[in-house]
């Protein structure tokens, strides 16, 4: 079965039939050959892949996207880390906190979700309604946008999405928000797309 369209990786390692501890030594080695925000899938049928590539994206920062089960074979997804996933250094100064953009949600008002992280982090889990436009081809897809609109755009970190507001404002955007902590620390309803 091949990968669904929603789902891109960047580099594909093949662990099938390898027993612990290799998918992860693989894992440790390839992921150096990624540039920062590629996605990587790992194929393996040791299901103690699981746990060690979890527990390892969780030690060295890198992100773990979630994992899909295809017969015996385990479909690991991960995202090489960045300097900017690490420090989170916000400059756009209009923000909002998870618990806000929820209480908006819950009350009905109407804004647009703005989802900038790329396919693969949006298919795994995102909130529902949300717009998906990484922010990578956010520029040239602005015109999905309205400038009016209240518009508040999320990422994993507030990181990712603080650029985009930036690029929004500078657009002439007027009623951008920019959502902190993100995905990583959202509590509400999600939803999957794969």
């Amino acid at each position: 079965m091949s990968t669904p369209s929603v789902i891109k990786a960047d580099l594909t390692l093949d662990c099938k039939g390898l027993a612990c501890p290799m998918p992860i030594v693989k894992t440790k080695k390839t992921i150096e050959q990624l540039s920062s925000g590629q996605v990587m899938e790992v194929q393996a049928t040791d299901k103690g892949s699981l746990a060690d590539i979890q527990g390892w994206a969780k030690n060295t920062g890198h992100h773990y996207l979630g994992t899909i089960h295809e017969g015996d074979v385990l479909r690991h997804f991960l995202r090489k880390a960045s300097p900017s996933d690490a420090k989170e250094e916000i400059k756009f100064p209009h923000t909002l906190t998870n618990a806000e953009l929820e209480q908006r949600l819950d009350a009905g008002e109407p804004i647009i979700v703005l989802d900038v992280r790329e396919p693969a982090e949006f298919a795994f889990n995102h909130i529902p309604g949300a717009l998906s436009i990484p922010l990578g081809d956010l520029e040239e897809r602005l015109a999905e946008l309205q400038a009016d609109q209240a518009i508040h755009v999320v990422c994993r970190t507030g990181t990712r999405s603080d650029l985009a507001c930036q690029l929004l404002a500078d657009k002439g955007f007027k009623q951008v928000k920019n959502v902190v902590p993100g995905m990583s620390g959202w509590n509400g309803a999600t939803e999957q797309s794969i």
